[in-house]
């Protein structure tokens, strides 16, 4: 009988010996029903049942277990003699989140075949970041500035050319284009936003043909998140004053919904050089969005509205006074604009690589005011619809997505005596293909075709190539051609605060480019969380066909082109991030671009771009104090100016001088509360006499473009944040 019972007992271990059981969960240790679990390269494979368990069978000449699930990361083991394993696999959401728990705050995501930072929350509170505009301060990647010394509008600049070329998403649906081009920077809440991808280059053809130099975007906080509501009121020294509200709720049968409120102001008028102007335009916005979102096994769906009042005046600030005189220079846009949503998607949880997802939006956008005598209205009606299947072919080393878009734009815009009218219809499909290779090497080769009724066919390739080729030590290759049917009016508005002469061509064409990228990424881990990563790229942008703004032909003139000649982006970054003590991040980087554009018939530099740049950034947070210091120090070279009206110009080129931006903040933290204080521009260095002919805004030497610089000094800001933490269940 004993040797019986030892006999069983061996077979029953060699039983074992064969099988691979385990559980797989989520980060809260709940089972995850229907993961895809199989061996790498191969069909053998199983499911994990409504406990998360599973038994497989195991292979001899494959010891390689992938763990796939919708809506999470997926995984990759090696199994050794391992007879029962626990997964725990991380939400696609969280993968930003997770950084947050390694005490990191950007980073540069290292499975991507693309070159993609992500700035976490926990990056976007190094500063006061108001808004989208202001989310960039602690990022070397992206540049901010003013176009002008009146409106107030910014721009962004990435691989050296304008946030034009730059496809701007929220949640992966249509933000800032068009007519939401002269102030959308300033319509996204700080509070709001969950975190930021960046990707560099001609990114994916699954968002459309109009990324010619990058990708950006914005993940808002969802109906899920872990708080309960998140408090935010600011104030400066200028007067700004600015509250944010975000708030969860449960409904019944599964929705949650959530609340995002915003209003802000600045009512006092600042004029520190005393030119008469106003160095801040007055302003009042509200905004607010009102979102729902359920998921079941099978299904997902989110739902919402967004609403948004922004009012702006600048100008002279007599001529906002009780008596303005009538030779007063003035400005003012009112933009009203209001957002429906819904992504839907229809999930398979025995084949988690599955899926069939719908997003939709409809927006109107409606902005009018004017620039001294020059009126100016503008309305954008826009529906987007996207379908995209998801599946592989074989294994998940082949995966693939396809679908359809179709993209309805009404512009109509008038501007002094002249009326721009256009609507597009644009029907379009794409695939991309993409081959995974045990983490090492990855490609990504994308189509997309789509039929403008106005430009007739659109042929759009792209193609991604990540290799692994040393631990740690990644390379990255890309290529893709853009395309974008520009809006002169809308997204010049800066360079209209003058007196210029205003030329346009008949005809203007679409913008054509090609982006090609190359990039290093290498990391270092040594000691107790020490760790440093170095990232290099050389990006190049060469266009077809370009949209001219030329200042070069006449001081007194303004012209509106197409591209007579070459036009060329060539940019250079590289960059360290380090963690060498506790607490403390550091990043240093140094940029060069080189613009080059042919204006007034020769091809030059192109205006306001600085060859050279160099950042650093320091964060230090304390262990038991609760204190973070934060400081930022941003170098700009000189910049190629216009033609000026300057009578003490003489005919050679004309440059700015190169100078010094300092930005620093310091946080106390206390459970749920948070108060901050900070400044900017510390250096406290301003470009003198920004506007020409200031002190007659009337004659035709007005300009108030010839901005290269901060047009006032420092300021001095506090906030304070609260996060109420709460269940996600009912309460």
């Amino acid at each position: 009988m004993k040797r019986t019972t030892i006999i069983l007992l061996y077979l029953l271990g060699q039983v074992q010996a064969q099988h691979i059981q385990g559980i797989v969960q989520n980060t809260q240790k709940q089972p995850i029903v229907g993961a895809n679990i199989f061996w790498l390269g191969t069909s053998k494979g199983t499911t994990s049942d409504e406990n998360g368990k599973f038994h497989l069978e195991k292979l001899s000449e494959n010891n390689r277990l992938v763990i796939a699930a919708v809506g999470f990361l997926s995984d990759t083991l090696t199994i050794e003699k391992q007879d029962f394993v626990s997964i725990t696999l991380k939400e696609e959401e969280q993968n930003i989140q997770a950084v947050e728990v390694k005490a990191e705050s950007h980073f540069v995501d290292k499975e991507s075949p693309m070159l993609n930072e992500v700035l976490t929350r926990k990056e976007l509170t190094k500063a006061a970041c108001c808004n989208l505009s202001e989310s960039f301060e602690t990022n070397a990647s992206v540049d901010v500035s003013y176009p002008d010394a009146v409106t107030g509008s910014k721009q962004i600049r990435m691989l050296g050319l304008d946030g034009t070329y730059v496809l701007i998403n929220a949640e992966n649906l249509p933000f800032l284009r068009g007519l939401a081009s002269t102030y959308g920077l300033n319509f996204v809440p700080g509070t709001w936003i969950q975190s930021i991808d960046l990707i560099k280059g001609a990114g994916s053809v699954l968002n459309g043909y109009e990324s010619m130099t990058g990708q950006i975007n914005v993940e808002l906080l969802k109906p899920d998140m872990k708080e309960k509501a998140i408090l935010n009121a600011y104030l400066n020294h200028f007067g700004r004053i600015e509250g944010n509200a975000v708030m969860r709720y449960k409904l019944a049968h599964q929705w949650q919904g959530s609340v995002l409120a915003h209003a802000s102001t600045l009512q006092r008028h600042i004029d520190t050089n005393q030119d008469g102007f106003l160095d801040l335009p007055l302003f009042t916005q509200y905004n607010v969005i009102n979102r729902f979102k359920k998921q079941t096994e099978r299904w997902s769906g989110q739902f919402g509205i967004k609403m948004l009042y922004d009012n702006r005046r600048g100008g002279q600030s007599s001529f906002w006074g009780k008596n303005p005189l009538p030779t007063a220079y003035g400005t003012q846009t009112r933009t009203q604009r209001a957002e429906f949503f819904a992504k839907n998607a229809i999930l398979y949880p025995k084949e988690p690589y599955k899926g069939l997802g719908w997003i939709s939006s409809a927006i109107w956008h409606n902005q009018e005011g004017f620039l001294g005598k020059n009126l100016y209205t503008g309305t954008q009606k826009t529906l987007y619809n996207q379908i995209i299947y998801n599946n592989i072919i074989s294994n998940t080393q082949h995966n693939y997505k396809t679908g359809i878009t179709h993209t309805i734009d009404d512009y109509q815009e008038s501007f002094k005596d002249s009326i721009f009218t256009r609507r597009e219809h644009i029907l379009g499909v794409f695939a991309e293909y993409t081959y995974n290779y045990l983490k090492k090497f990855t490609l990504v080769v994308g189509n997309r075709l789509d039929k403008h009724n106005l430009f007739g066919w659109i042929y759009t390739p792209r193609l991604h190539f990540r290799y692994e080729f040393a631990p740690n030590t990644i390379a990255r290759l890309s290529a893709g051609r853009g395309f974008r049917v520009p809006n002169p009016i809308a997204e010049n508005w800066g360079f209209l605060v003058n007196n210029r002469s205003i030329f346009a061509e008949n005809n203007l064409k679409p913008e054509i480019s090609w982006n090609y990228g190359i990039s290093l990424q290498k990391s270092w881990k040594w000691g107790m969380g020490k760790k440093i990563d170095w990232t290099t790229d050389f990006f190049q942008t060469i266009f077809q066909n370009q949209l001219v703004v030329d200042m070069d032909r006449n001081a007194t003139e303004l012209h509106f082109t197409n591209l007579q000649g070459k036009s060329f982006a060539r940019s250079f970054q590289t960059e360290l991030a380090m963690r060498l003590l506790a607490g403390l991040e550091t990043k240093v980087a140094y940029k060069y671009y080189d613009v080059q554009t042919t204006l007034a018939g020769s091809l030059q530099e192109r205006p306001y771009v600085s060859r050279h740049r160099f950042f650093v950034n320091a964060s230090y947070e304390t262990r038991r104090s609760g204190l973070q210091f934060d400081a930022t120090l941003k170098w700009q070279g000189r910049q190629r100016l216009p033609v000026s009206h300057n009578p003490l110009e003489t005919g050679e080129t004309q440059y700015s001088p190169a100078f010094g931006l300092l930005n620093a903040q310091i946080t106390k933290k206390w459970n749920t509360w948070e108060w901050y204080v900070g400044g900017e521009n510390l250096l406290g260095f301003v470009q003198e006499n920004p506007i020409i002919s200031a002190d007659n805004p009337q004659s035709p030497h007005f300009d108030a473009t010839m901005v290269w610089g901060p047009i006032f000094g420092q300021m001095i800001y506090t906030g304070l944040r609260v996060h109420l933490s709460g269940s996600t269940q009912n309460q």
